[in-house]
């Protein structure tokens, strides 16, 4: 009797270790620096960016901290192509907000891995939401896109915190500041988060 128990024993011990596996946590972490742009500004020494990234059963939780940042700032968080400008493809993951400390974060959720890549199978006609939106895309193959980047939301905010009033499109209504930290600390063509596999 004490044999035919073991069978379902073993049974619940191989599903517990499956599922242990399908629901297991890989994390690393990784430090932003200031942008090319704040460093030729003379601007924003001392603020500090870190990004953790959990991966839970094939996606990825991906948190963003800055801390000694200007304060009660907007950021927006880019993916990109490359750390350094024209950065290649490009796209608009969050924003936020510092506190009256200078302290700030956001979390987002998706795939943040090596498979991460960006494509345009054909050209076909775009949304106009606003008029610097182009009419149509150009087709690409898949591009993959390991890079992060943190803008001001503005010039004036970027003014606000010593650094130049340039205007770039990396905001919702394409008036944001300039890049203020990136992974340019990684090498171009080997983001960060192309270290990070299922």
């Amino acid at each position: 009797m004490r044999k035919l128990w073991i069978i379902p024993v073993l049974s619940l011990l191989v599903v517990a270790l499956a599922a242990a596996a399908a629901y297991a946590v890989d994390s690393t972490s990784f430090k932003m620096v200031r942008s090319q742009a704040a460093v030729a500004g003379d601007c924003l020494k001392g603020a500090k960016a870190n990004v953790d990234i959990k991966t839970v059963a094939g996606l990825q939780n991906m948190k963003v901290t800055v801390n000694n940042a200007p304060k009660n700032t907007e950021l927006e968080l880019f993916v990109t192509q490359q750390p350094n400008s024209p950065f290649g493809v490009s796209w608009y993951q969050a924003d936020f907000e510092t506190n009256n400390q200078g302290h700030g974060e956001v979390r987002a959720r998706g795939i943040f891995g090596e498979e991460l890549f960006v494509f345009a199978p054909g050209s076909v006609e775009a949304p106009q939401v606003d008029d610097q939106d182009a009419a149509t895309n150009p087709a690409f193959d898949p591009v993959h896109t390991l890079h992060l980047g943190l803008w001001f939301g503005s010039k004036q905010e970027a003014r606000d915190a010593g650094c130049p009033d340039t205007v770039t499109q990396f905001d919702g209504d394409h008036k944001a500041g300039i890049q203020a930290f990136s992974t340019r600390n990684f090498p171009a063509l080997n983001g960060p988060l192309g270290k990070i596999t299922d």
